[in-house]
């Protein structure tokens, strides 16, 4: 295998790429924050200039797909590799239409489509991949394959029926078991029917296999039930064959910490409610009594709220508005292992998550530590957190960010930040140590073309944004 990086992989990279990428289909199981996104594109870039493959369609969820098109595949395949990137759209303008009608013909070029997995539901989503992979030589990778482990979902039979089309597939996960060993079937099936086996082209078949099933009465009704589970080793001994499972503390070069994001779809209520805001901003940019830091700020937090979901009406009563960004939330710690911790801004939506979180994986599972939690709570919390059995740590970071050590968490969640750069510094360090050697995630949570990315932009380059938003930058600000 010889190829040229255009970032250098880390040694568990290259050593994944070296057993998998000449293998028609590969698992990369591998843990938030080792790299599997670059492994793939790697994998990709190395497949085209071989001469195997002139296609890579990426399919991923709503709050992953534009990461690809936007960092991840700037950042890692080569600029020699000439390339046509097309993102799907289901609504397209004049110049989409023809760009997604210009990927369906003949290129010297490797061609790139990205598409959101939701999409997949839909017959025009299913109609536009199906064309393009009857007309390439392709590599189809499923991002949080996950998304796909239901068996009866219409979108996980329109992949599975689909991806027989691609000439290689990739699955990507950093936990392929969510819920049961029973989510392995679809996310394997996809990759092809034989993997697992003579249980591996049927799901009530590999569910009888694997499945310790009772028939229960309820009533005049009665039921099977999954009670347990067995032969586990020779399933493992299956997926071995054509996955890499790769853990973080077992990537001893990994930096000590590792930013990513994940961007959240506005919906029509939050977008309109946000829109008014900002007009209202805008114009009162040139009136010096609205133009001062606290009318900013002030005004940049009510946007803010709006972004997590909820406002505040005049009377001070607070008013709940459809978002998505709780089950991205959700979606985001399926994929993950290990403990975490989430940071938010407004006690409004540590409750709410705390309590969905609970709702999920039960009482024992999430802590909280913001401005109703008792002192004894608080150090309980902590213990439990650091030392016992809870995963989640949800807390505001003007509160828990400063002071407590919670390094047993491996991923570090900002559902909403502070504009204050210090509650930043301090809240991402309760994680990481110095000279503690394990690498810590940092995940925020951005609603795209908002002032999620100026925030975020701002605190990553240590930017005080008090004096950032005054004058003709608040301008630049809102009009992003």
């Amino acid at each position: 295998m010889t190829y040229r990086f255009k970032t250098v992989p880390f040694q568990h990279q290259a050593n994944v790429l070296a057993r998998c990428w000449e293998h028609t289909n590969w698992a990369l199981f591998l843990e938030m924050g080792t790299g599997k996104s670059k492994i793939c594109i790697d994998n990709v870039g190395l497949l085209y200039e071989e001469g195997r493959i002139n296609t890579f369609v990426v399919v991923a969820p709503k709050g992953v797909y534009r990461n690809w098109a936007k960092q991840e595949l700037p950042k890692h395949l080569p600029d020699r590799i000439p390339q046509t990137m097309v993102i799907w759209n289901p609504t397209p303008t004049k110049a989409q239409k023809n760009a997604l009608k210009s990927i369906l013909e003949p290129s010297d070029s490797l061609r790139i489509f990205i598409v959101n997995v939701e999409a997949l539901s839909t017959v025009k989503g299913q109609r536009f991949l199906e064309q393009l992979l009857k007309n390439s030589e392709a590599l189809l990778a499923i991002d949080e394959s996950t998304t796909i482990k239901s068996p009866k979902a219409r979108r996980t039979k329109a992949i599975i029926r689909i991806g027989e089309l691609a000439k290689y597939r990739r699955i990507l996960t950093g936990s392929p078991v969510t819920q049961s060993p029973l989510d392995l079937w679809a996310q394997c099936r996809f990759l092809g029917k034989d993997l697992l086996g003579d249980v591996g082209d049927n799901f009530y078949q590999f569910q009888y296999r694997y499945a310790i099933i009772k028939r229960r009465q309820l009533g005049s009704h009665s039921f099977n039930l999954v009670v347990g589970y067995r032969d586990l080793d020779n399933l493992a001994r299956h997926l071995k064959s054509f996955s890499s499972r790769i853990r973080k503390d077992e990537c001893l070069d990994l930096p000590p910490k590792i930013y990513t994001q994940r961007n959240i779809a506005l919906s029509d209520d939050q977008a309109r409610i946000y829109n008014e805001l900002r007009e209202f901003a805008l114009a009162r940019i040139d009136d010096d009594e609205f133009m001062t830091v606290d009318n900013v700020m002030t005004q940049l937090l009510r946007m803010q709220q709006v972004l997590s979901g909820h406002t505040k009406t005049d009377g001070g009563d607070l008013i709940d508005i459809k978002d998505n960004r709780l089950d991205e939330l959700l979606a985001c710690l399926e994929e993950s292992e290990g403990k975490a911790i989430i940071w938010s801004r407004f006690r409004y939506d540590v409750k709410r998550i705390s309590q969905a979180l609970i709702k999920r994986h039960g009482a024992e599972s999430t802590v909280t530590y913001f401005g109703d939690t008792s002192d004894e709570e608080r150090t309980q919390g902590i213990e439990r957190f650091q030392n016992g059995n809870a995963r989640f740590f949800v807390g505001n970071p003007q509160t828990g960010g400063y002071g407590i050590t919670l390094t047993a968490a491996q991923n570090v969640i900002y559902f909403s930040n502070s504009f204050d750069l210090a509650v930043r510094m301090q809240s991402e360090d309760r994680a990481h140590r110095i000279g503690q050697n394990k690498s810590v995630t940092y995940v925020d949570f951005i609603a795209e073309g908002t002032i999620d990315e100026r925030i975020v932009e701002a605190l990553r380059n240590k930017m005080d944004i008090a004096s950032e938003v005054l004058g003709e930058n608040l301008r630049k600000w809102l009009t992003k």
